[in-house]
């Protein structure tokens, strides 16, 4: 009996047929016996064959052996980074015909949709660490395409920490937990971090990154990707362009604070994996539309900097990002192993219409990626693990090799042959018919280990950045900088960031970093670059799209709730596309009504904003209880819209909260509607930015 697919998307003209592709791979365990991988029956699987029923176990029982073997090696090596992930399966669908741009049959025709498996990741930790530690995002999307499949492997942040592949085992080996001690997990607070960025300034910039909210994304689902590297178009004519990927969530991008970032780390290290499964689950597809910045290959030493400069980027207000499609994500993995930690990423992986520049990081991660996954996967054949099969065929001589799934038949593995009527061959080059082909870019030069000098500016687009922030944003990355260094115990690398570093590129972020460390102010740096025109698409704070879809929020309830009040309140905040969350003491009944959570199983932390609900006798259990006070005193903290009706309005008073303070809504029962319309303009700003000099005092 075949299981029933979740949540496939509705409406959906076109056939999942990766889902297809994968339906003869799965296990169906329904009304089978138990057998062995060789498909022998097992009588039983409860005891292992003996000498006696007190005697030693006998080599000879293959059905223990088999099993304990297959357990001993159920585990693959994690990956070196990006080890921490989850995934989701989906549909691409273009806006439009890129043919003018690009020949990749995926970008042609809008009514086409493409499978595609989409894995998002945090960088530094093992695959134990929490979701919310600060930390680059990986960004994977892998298209399985009518050519082939085409991996765009990117990050949450459009640059990097090095410009040459050569440096990446370094940086690694840099940002990891220390060798001593193993130090700390899932984090860059620490010596061999700050040593080596300090000494390699081409990181400035990637650092500025990390240390803003960018680093704290308040889901999967509202963050932004990007391929990093400058990739080519090429179309139907040989015409190239060289061309960056950019993915925005169509609910807007979102962080945490980093005191809540901190927290759910501790009440859910599985807080960001487990919004984008339940998501998925409840039917809100996250959307991800693609954009691109194309710029024509006679414009590209225009920019003021190099294009294939990895730590660079390109402001939007110079070459303005082109909406061309949407991705959507419709369905969870059925199997987190087979699918998500078997999946296997390159950059490499490209079709016809997408090629390489001549980016030296990129160039590197062409080698790298293919190695790691025969190191990870068990030989060369991993292509061959379901997840990772493309649509198209793969016709080839390569043979043999560990974990092979195809059976090969003919005689003639070799090309050319006449055994096979020459069969497989290369596609015919005249009528260019569909075949690979690399773009014939004209090279000249001296072979030698230099770097360009239009790699040399360091600090001018961290200065961008920088500058481009909002006066909140800023605040953010200096306390960043500042818990950061602090964490580090040599002075002499807390100094050198501050004065080689961040007084290059703003002089007072330097001032404040160095107040906050005890450091002597610094004075301008040596290479010090001056003010930059700024580029507000860089602040998170301009991307927000106000409304509450998707959004949580907590209905905090004890029995004597009002129940016509709370299923009002409820049914007003579905209406709206938000997550209503009911949310009491304990999981006993409340009037009829079931609470989803208690109080210290969901704190505020997990949710988006909260409404206290009426009834006398439910307002009193709330302000006599620690917990609902710390509730609502820490959603007020961290600038989230509350609301509080009737006797509600009592369980603010309990917790000291000012009930007219900005984001707070407050009205008797009567006045419901005026309320919630005010709660939820409130909530659909993510956060009460106003608020903050007030949440400062707070004891939460």
């Amino acid at each position: 009996m075949a299981s029933k697919p979740r949540n496939r998307q509705s409406g959906s003209s076109a056939k999942d047929a990766k889902s297809d592709a994968l339906e003869a791979s799965r296990a169906r365990p329904e009304n089978e016996a138990l057998r062995t991988n060789q498909g022998v029956k097992i009588a039983d699987n409860q005891n292992s064959l003996r000498a006696g029923p007190r005697g030693p176990s006998l080599l000879e029982d293959f059905i223990m052996r088999e099993k304990i073997t297959h357990f001993d090696h159920e585990r693959i090596p994690e990956r070196i980074v990006h080890a921490r992930g989850s995934a989701a399966h989906g549909v691409f669908q273009p806006y439009e015909s890129m043919a003018e741009f690009t020949k990749a049959a995926f970008l042609q025709d809008p009514s086409v949709q493409t499978p595609v498996y989409v894995r998002f990741s945090t960088v530094q930790g093992p695959r134990g660490s929490a979701d919310t530690v600060r930390d680059v995002r990986g960004f994977a999307v892998k298209f399985y395409t009518s050519e082939g499949i085409y991996d765009l492997v990117g990050n949450n942040m459009p640059v990097f920490f090095i410009q040459d592949a050569i440096k990446f085992p370094d940086f690694v080996h840099a940002v990891k937990p220390e060798a001593p001690n193993e130090m700390p997990t899932g984090g860059s607070a620490h010596d061999t971090f700050w040593d080596f960025v300090s000494l390699v300034p081409e990181s400035t910039h990637m650092v500025l990154w990390t240390m803003s909210d960018r680093a704290i994304p308040r889901s999967l689902r509202t963050m932004e990707g990007f391929g990093v590297h400058t990739f080519r178009f090429v179309n139907a004519q040989g015409r190239s362009r060289f061309v960056k990927f950019h993915w925005r969530p169509v609910l807007g991008s979102y962080s945490l604070l980093w005191d809540e970032a901190q927290k759910i780390a501790g009440k859910d290290p599985d807080f960001h994996r487990r919004d984008l499964w339940e998501a998925i689950e409840r039917g809100n597809f996250p959307e991800f539309e693609l954009g691109v910045q194309l710029i024509e290959e006679k414009d590209q030493h225009t920019l003021g900097f190099d294009l294939i400069d990895p730590t660079k980027l390109i402001p939007e207000e110079i070459v303005p990002v082109r909406i061309i499609g949407k991705m959507t994500l419709n369905r969870n993995p059925d199997n987190f192993f087979a699918e998500t930690e078997q999946v296997a990423f390159h950059p490499g992986h490209v079709v016809p219409g997408i090629d390489f520049s001549n980016d030296p990081l990129l160039q590197g991660r062409l080698f790298s990626y293919t190695d790691t996954q025969i190191s990870r996967l068990g030989g060369a054949n991993f292509h061959e693990i379901p997840i990772n099969r493309p649509l198209a065929p793969n016709v080839n001589n390569q043979r043999d090799g560990m974990h092979r799934q195809t059976i090969n038949v003919g005689q003639a593995s070799y090309e050319p042959n006449s055994l096979s009527d020459a069969w497989p061959k290369e596609t015919d080059p005249a009528p260019h018919d569909g075949g690979f082909e690399s773009y014939p870019e004209p090279m000249e030069g001296t072979k030698i280990r230099v770097r360009s000098e239009s790699f040399a500016d360091h600090f001018s687009q961290a200065a961008l950045f920088y500058q481009s922030m909002s006066e909140v944003e800023k605040e953010h990355i200096a306390a960043a900088y500042q818990f950061e260094l602090g964490k580090v115990t040599r002075p002499e690398i807390r100094a050198r960031v501050v004065n080689e570093i961040l007084s290059n590129y703003d002089l007072e972020l330097a001032k404040q970093v160095a107040e906050g460390l005890g450091l002597p102010a610094p004075s301008r740096g040596s290479k010090a670059v001056g003010k930059q025109q700024p580029s507000p698409a860089l602040s998170l704070l301009n991307r927000v799209k106000p409304g509450i879809k998707t959004r949580k929020v907590a209905l905090l309830a004890a029995p004597g709730a009002d129940e016509a009040s709370v299923k009002a309140i409820r049914k007003a905040l579905e209406d709206q596309g938000a997550v209503p969350v009911l949310i009491a003491p304990t999981l006993a009944p409340i009037d009829g009504m079931h609470p989803d959570a208690t109080i210290a199983g969901m704190p505020s932390i997990m949710i988006d904003a909260v409404i206290v609900c009426g009834g006398d006798a439910s307002a009193k259990v709330l302000a006599q209880s620690g917990d609902a006070r710390h509730f609502v005193l820490e959603a007020f903290k961290h600038l989230k819209a509350i609301a509080a009706l009737g006797a509600g309005r009592d369980v603010l008073n309990a917790a000291h909260l000012p009930d007219h303070a900005d984001g707070v809504a407050t009205g008797a029962d009567a006045d419901l509607d005026a309320v919630l319309e005010k709660f939820i303009d409130a909530a659909g700003q993510h956060r009460v930015w106003s608020r903050r000099s007030i949440a400062e005092s707070v004891p939460a």
